[in-house]
């Protein structure tokens, strides 16, 4: 091999380059959408530019001039990780004849590119046209029912976890420009999820298709301040391995748009791992610990902890306060994972007397 031709590098051995900081500066010239391969130094550069953009704003929002900035990242669109947080879709509501609860939901599956980081796209296929899709809520005993249309490019469908006949499982695999209608009673409340069941799985996941559903007990929660939060990855150049990390969809985003609530504040978060390519995801809290609800099936925490790691599919609910004003980090306790893009800060206020 020619000495100057550069080797291929391995996801860490592009980390170890990136931790250095010397590649951070280089104009990258970022893959493109649909892209099978990348040629080691853009996927080197690439990699550089996200451990420089962690490393600049784990104390604060970003004033390094990186390239994968979100300053402005959606500032026009109708959704961003922000607004996810609390963007629950309740359904057009009305009354079956036995006095249940009818929810109607229209999910349409497209294939759309979009933006995981400042400047970094990827070629998504999506429920509603965001990844992750809607997060459906209901509460338990509702009557749900969901019109699946698929505008997209391949076959798809709907799988949903929980409590459902055979015949809405989602194994059918809908064709382009077919729909199809799914019915169910929701049960059991806790935190659920759906995703496409269509071959190859991983595909089908990888790509975008998946979103968490919330089934609310029928006596509700106490009160609280309620957030999702999906945890997800995205492979760029289709070689299995994630570039980025994410929560709800784009990296980095909450370093640059910390969470804002105050001590004193019941925080309750709907934890969700939806990742591919990678067994297991987590979440560590800094500065304070949390009860941990798994599935959410059960009002009773399992334990109080700062950590919860997660394989695909599982996810729980997070309950806790912070008791005196500060910034405070959340990430993933894979340090890998944190450091290209799964990051974020609470800011809490103190309450105003």
């Amino acid at each position: 091999m020619n000495a100057n031709q550069p080797k291929n590098l391995s996801r860490r051995d592009l980390l170890k380059l990136g931790a250095v900081g010397t590649l951070g500066a280089v104009g990258a010239k970022i893959l493109l959408p649909g892209s099978q391969t990348a040629a080691a130094p853009e996927k080197a550069v690439l990699h550089a530019q996200a451990v420089e953009h962690a490393a600049h704003t784990a104390l604060g929002p970003s004033s390094c001039g990186c390239d994968l900035s979100t300053a402005n990242l959606h500032a026009a669109d109708e959704m961003n990780p922000t607004r996810f947080l609390t963007a629950f879709d309740y359904g057009k509501v009305s009354q079956l004849p036995d006095g249940r609860t009818l929810r109607e939901y229209e999910l349409v599956g497209e294939d759309k590119e979009i933006e995981v980081a400042g400047g970094v796209k990827f070629a998504a296929w999506t429920y509603n046209g965001f990844v992750p899709g809607p997060t459906l809520r209901a509460t338990e005993g509702d009557v749900v029912r969901v019109k699946f249309i698929n505008n997209g490019a391949h076959p798809h469908s709907i799988h949903f976890h929980g409590i459902h006949p055979a015949n809405m499982d989602g194994l059918e695999a809908i064709p382009t420009g077919g729909s199809f209608t799914y019915e169910f009673t929701a049960e059991p409340f806790g935190l659920h999820l759906y995703h496409c069941h269509t071959m190859p799985l991983k595909r089908h996941i990888h790509k975008g298709l998946y979103g968490a559903f919330i089934v609310d007990p029928k006596t509700p929660r106490p009160r609280a301040t309620e957030m999702v939060m999906v945890m997800n990855g995205f492979d760029l150049d289709q070689d299995s391995e994630n570039e980025f990390y994410t929560v709800n969809g784009v990296a980095f985003w909450f370093n640059e748009h910390p969470i804002e609530i105050k001590t004193g504040e019941r925080v309750r978060v709907y934890l969700v791992n939806i990742t591919e390519f990678d067994l297991i995801n987590s979440l560590h809290l800094h500065a304070n610990l949390f009860h941990y609800y798994p599935t959410g099936t059960s009002l009773t925490p399992r334990e109080y902890t700062d950590t919860i790691v997660l394989g695909q599919g599982e996810r729980g609910i997070l309950e806790f306060e912070y008791k005196t004003p500060g910034r405070y980090m959340f990430h993933a306790h894979q340090s890998e994972f944190a450091e290209l893009g799964w990051m974020g800060f609470f800011n809490v206020g103190a309450v105003n007397l």
